[in-house]
């Protein structure tokens, strides 16, 4: 990149043209600085992956439900979240209950963020990656394991997942299973609707659900 040349060495200029040079230049200094600091970061996230570091590595993708949070252990995809759950504060969560050793390392979501896309493309209908389901114990665990059951495509209600589960009257806890699921999309509590054919509630809110639904059930 070539650098602007400072103020001291341009000649003689007017007035006006030196304000518009002396802005051109500090805005590349910045656009310079930004780059540096991006490579710099980059290094520091592969050197803390390759030296065992890292326990929680981040990035986040752009689709049509909006910007999406993804988080990975070395064990797998340990939580996917919406805009709407606060980043900041799922990444805060993260660090208290997983490891304060957390990262923004795109490299180790590739893979999911591959997928991620294929899905929203169409071109994708089940997700094949590791997940880490440590966020989610008991009941709701189990209740996980059944939502990835439920095929592309098609719905189920929540009165449904409880009778797969083994218990039928639990399905206000199915509910809150899917409404606190870690890794929402590539587990699919979106396909969990009411036994009266509303979507009901949905951690992402009731449009990214809408979207959902639309896309697989038009493919």
């Amino acid at each position: 990149m070539n650098t602007p040349e400072p103020m001291e060495h341009r000649g003689l200029l007017a007035e006006g043209a030196e304000d518009t040079l002396d802005t051109a230049w500090l805005a590349s200094l910045h656009q310079t600085d930004a780059v540096t600091l991006g490579r710099l970061h980059e290094r520091l996230a592969v050197e803390a992956q390759v030296s065992g570091l890292l326990d929680v590595a981040y990035r986040t993708v752009d689709t049509p439900v909006g910007p999406l949070l993804l988080a990975a252990t070395g064990e797998g995809l340990v939580r996917v979240a919406y805009a709407v759950e606060d980043h900041d504060k799922v990444l805060t969560s993260l660090a208290e209950r997983i490891s304060p050793r957390i990262l923004n390392a795109p490299g180790r979501l590739d893979p999911v963020a591959r997928q991620l896309e294929q899905y929203f493309s169409g071109s994708r209908r089940t997700f094949d990656l590791p997940l880490d389901l440590r966020l989610a114990s008991g009941f709701r665990r189990d209740v996980l394991a059944r939502l990835r059951q439920i095929d592309y495509g098609t719905t189920a209600s929540y009165a449904a997942v409880a009778e797969l589960t083994g218990h039928p009257r639990a399905v206000r806890a199915v509910g809150s299973a899917c409404a606190t699921n870690p890794v929402p999309v590539v587990v699919p509590c979106h396909r969990v609707i009411r036994s009266s054919g509303e979507t009901g509630r949905y951690v992402g809110g009731s449009e990214a659900k809408q979207i959902l639904l639309r896309l697989e059930s038009v493919r």
